[in-house]
């Protein structure tokens, strides 16, 4: 990729970036700290609709979560060699779908703050949805 295409590609390789961050630390720390994760999700969904459901939940979120950074990370060097964004693209819908998720998951259990903190998470993954749309 020449240098001119990869100016013009810096919002998504940078955004693209944050995401490999946010979301490889945050499943992570799912797997290096199951346990902690798992008594914390329990009590906090424990008066909600979703109580009893974590167990199945969480290798669910943290599945999306690491794939949602990997494909983030491979698709950074696939976009500079190859100039296209489909990898990232790809990344961003599960990204959405993982935010979603947790928004669903935090709103039911009368989070509202924690619901609030994701976001601009959520905005920056919209914006790479549409930077990295195959046909605009």
């Amino acid at each position: 990729m020449l240098t001119d295409e990869i100016i013009k590609n810096l919002p998504v390789l940078f955004a693209a970036l944050f995401v490999v961050i946010l979301f490889i630390q945050s499943g992570l720390d799912k797997v290096f700290d199951w346990k902690g994760n798992l008594e914390w999700l329990t009590g906090h969904f424990s008066k909600s609709i979703l109580n009893g459901t974590v167990p199945l939940m969480l290798p669910v979120i943290t599945l999306m979560e690491v794939m949602t950074g990997i494909l983030a990370a491979v698709g950074i060097p696939y976009l500079i060699l190859t100039g296209s964004t489909s990898v990232i693209f790809y990344s961003a819908i599960l990204g959405c779908a993982s935010l979603t998720a947790l928004f669903f998951g935090q709103r039911v259990a009368k989070d509202y703050p924690g619901a609030a903190v994701l976001v601009p998470y959520f905005l920056l993954l919209l914006s790479l949805l549409y930077l990295t749309l195959p046909v605009r």
